[in-house]
């Protein structure tokens, strides 16, 4: 199982290679990028906007505290004590309470500057990885436009090789009814076949065809008849050249056999 898994995810990969555009995938990471970078100004501004609200808190408290300490005074002018001192107490509350909205906002404070440094930190990698994308791309798809140019003038392209299957295919049945439109006309001439159409050559036409057939005929017959007669006329003087040896030859043996005899009656 573990191997048919590897085996799986190898052609799975070889398969998603085969289609991934480095390009798409550049423009996909620059754009989860300016995401994440919305993201981080969204935080900042919600942020700034809870520390706004606290300031506000903040500055109704303070008019509070303010107001309770008028209070206890105009309380201790006219001789009341016990309001004044109940003002006093409130106040001592809101001030409280104003203590612990200053912590809350001194934080967000703190949590505010960082997000803007996180913020201005990751615009400045989402510019230079833009920068570094387009460039990237623009090298992409230079180098991509001369390998299909070099394949192209090549021949190797897959679309070049369409091409010239395509030409060769056309050429070679270009060739082929060439072949067979001569040799109908070969079979047409000698009368092998008869003309589909059924018109008839006209009288002159035939005429000539036949005189022309008539005289390579003759032709024919007259260079046979000169081979013929060549070789009769070589034979004939052959044979006279032996006749004049033998006779020649005869006349010599009968001269020796007289003088012969002629010695012996002697």
């Amino acid at each position: 199982m573990k191997r048919m898994k590897l085996i799986f995810q190898a052609k799975a990969n070889k398969a998603l290679d085969k289609y991934e555009d480095p390009r798409e995938t550049l423009d996909l990471s620059y754009q989860k990028q300016l995401e994440l970078l919305q993201k981080v100004r969204r935080g900042v501004a919600d942020v700034a906007t809870s520390r706004k609200r606290l300031e506000l808190q903040m500055k109704g408290l303070q008019d509070q505290v303010d107001k309770l300490e008028s209070q206890a005074r105009r309380a201790l002018e006219v001789g009341r004590e016990d309001l004044a001192r109940e003002a006093l107490s409130r106040r001592g509350g809101l001030q409280q309470q104003y203590a612990d909205l200053q912590t809350q906002y001194t934080n967000l404070q703190a949590e505010e500057e960082k997000l803007v440094r996180a913020s201005q930190s990751l615009q400045t990698k989402v510019d230079a990885f833009r920068t570094k994308k387009e460039t990237i791309k623009a090298n992409y798809t230079a180098a991509e436009a001369t390998t299909r140019i070099g394949e192209a003038f090549s021949g190797i392209s897959e679309e070049m090789s369409d091409v010239g299957l395509a030409i060769q295919r056309a050429e070679d049945k270009t060739l082929q009814l060439q072949a067979r439109g001569s040799a109908i006309d070969e079979l047409l001439a000698s009368g092998a076949l008869n003309d589909p159409t059924g018109m008839q050559k006209d009288d002159i036409t035939a005429e000539l065809e036949r005189l022309s057939s008539g005289s390579e005929v003759d032709n024919q017959l007259a260079a046979m008849k000169r081979e013929l007669s060549g070789g009769a006329d070589k034979k004939q003087l052959e044979a006279g050249n032996g006749v004049g040896t033998a006779t020649s030859n005869g006349v010599q043996d009968a001269e020796v056999l007289r003088k012969k005899e002629e010695g012996d009656a002697r």
